[in-house]
């Protein structure tokens, strides 16, 4: 998998994930990287799911620690722009309930910033 990350506010960024993210090999690259934002300052992340394949359940857990990550840092981390095999997979897990998913990354930017 690969990522790119942009800054979109002060304390606000956006990762962008390309390809498929299944295995906890995938995510080390991520995380290290959320761990770094985190001290930096950034506490509110968007996920973008538009390009993202394929993810499995280790990949889920990567998407639960980044989670838990910003919680613990009184930040948030929210979904934006899942395919429909990734938003059932989120529906069957009842991720759903843990995360607030958008359709859009501007609405999802929009929640965090206001």
């Amino acid at each position: 998998m690969n990522f790119t990350y942009k800054e979109e506010a002060p304390q606000t960024g956006t990762y962008n994930l390309n390809g498929n993210l299944i295995g906890e090999k995938d995510g080390l690259p991520i995380t290290e990287s959320f761990a770094e934002k985190l001290e930096e300052g950034v506490r509110y992340f968007v996920i973008n799911l538009e390009k993202l394949q394929h993810i499995n359940s280790a990949g889920l857990g990567v998407l639960i620690t980044l989670l838990t990550k910003a919680r613990k840092n009184d930040g948030e981390v929210v979904l934006a722009n899942p395919s429909s095999y990734i938003q059932n997979l989120l529906v069957i897990t009842k991720l759903n309930s843990i995360f607030k998913i958008f359709d859009d990354t501007e609405t999802a930017l929009g929640t965090l910033q206001s």
